[in-house]
């Protein structure tokens, strides 16, 4: 990747252009990640590391035994995506076509769709996944973990700047924001009242998603941390994981995925009451989220029955090394029956 390609593939917020290798503690901030060949930008926030107490406290209304025992755990600094990934680039990511046809309106010197070649890409949906409850500026659904994963290994190839999902870990402090103490049940405090503000969720819903960004943001800048979709963690979901953590008795900063199901998504959604959308609540993947998938075996791309599943993406401030880049892209997807 030429240099100038390396000037070009971030912005930041600012309107300043950096390398993607030369940060250093001082250039930690929010940025806006540029995609090559295309119209399409991803606001990233900086999210300064620390330590917090994950879970929730055993009074918390709603409160689940997986929740708990509260335990501390320290973050390492890393960014987070403002919104979560919206339809306009995930197609991108999932059409090659529309990659291409893009790519011909918005040609940059260094866009080169080469790099892109031989990305893995989704068998085509049989039928529309947004389920007509719209498109432009509205979240992406209905993917498996396995394809989130290898939209980030596309996007990659596009920027060459490493983005992943999420642990829970990183997810739980990003989504609380300010509340290290894990003392709230939302963001915004523990008023289920004010839940609307900051939400989508079945109470305002209407039925469908939003468009992104539409409620207020929390304490870091991230907006529908809370609601509108359920978003995809790195993590298997392990439901005695924080006793085990506790305990000792594993040490690893998330829950590697072993098993097709279940693994963890996070904050709710449309389709869910305020108890499911609070900061600590966890909910396992299932095998139902493909109750409609009439192939078999099933697809490793889509999810036909997970209208209120999409995800957003994470980049670690310090990039990790060539062989850790290309062990977490290059998975092989399990198989459903």
């Amino acid at each position: 990747m030429s240099p100038k390609h390396l000037l070009n593939v971030i912005a930041l917020t600012t309107g300043t252009v950096v390398s993607a290798y030369a940060q250093t503690t001082t250039d930690f901030k929010s940025y806006t990640q540029v995609v090559p060949g295309s119209n399409q930008t991803y606001a990233m926030v900086a999210i300064p590391g620390g330590k917090f107490l994950m879970g929730s406290p055993a009074t918390e209304k709603g409160r689940q035994a997986d929740e708990g025992p509260q335990h501390s755990v320290s973050i390492e600094p890393f960014y987070m995506g403002k919104y979560e990934i919206t339809w306009d680039l995930y197609d991108l990511f999932a059409f090659t076509n529309m990659e291409k046809e893009m790519a011909a309106k918005y040609t940059e010197a260094d866009a080169n769709l080469t790099k892109t070649d031989a990305t893995t890409r989704p068998s085509p949906p049989y039928v529309d996944m947004s389920f007509g409850m719209g498109r432009e500026g509205y979240p992406a659904i209905n993917m498996t973990q396995y394809a989130a994963i290898k939209f980030c290994a596309w996007l990659y190839a596009k920027t060459g700047i490493f983005y992943r999902l999420p642990t829970e870990a990183e997810w739980e402090y990003a989504c609380r924001g300010n509340d290290k103490n894990a003392t709230l049940a939302y963001s915004f405090g523990s008023d289920v009242k004010k839940l609307g503000e900051f939400a989508v969720f079945t109470g305002n819903s209407g039925g469908a998603y939003k468009k992104v960004g539409t409620k207020k943001p929390n304490s870091f800048g991230l907006y529908d941390m809370h609601g509108n979709v359920m978003e995809w963690t790195k993590d298997q979901y392990v439901a005695d994981y924080y006793k085990q953590v506790a305990s000792g008795k594993v040490k690893e900063p998330y829950a590697p995925t072993t098993t097709l199901y279940p693994n963890s998504v996070r904050g709710g959604s449309w389709d869910d009451g305020p108890e499911v959308l609070r900061s600590a609540a966890r909910t396992p993947s299932a095998p139902a989220w493909k109750v409609l998938d009439p192939q078999s075996p099933k697809s490793d791309w889509w999810l036909t029955s997970a209208s209120f599943v999409g995800f957003r993406i994470v980049r670690p401030a310090k990039t990790p090394g060539e062989e850790e880049i290309k062990a977490y892209y290059d998975i092989k997807p399990i198989k459903d029956y």
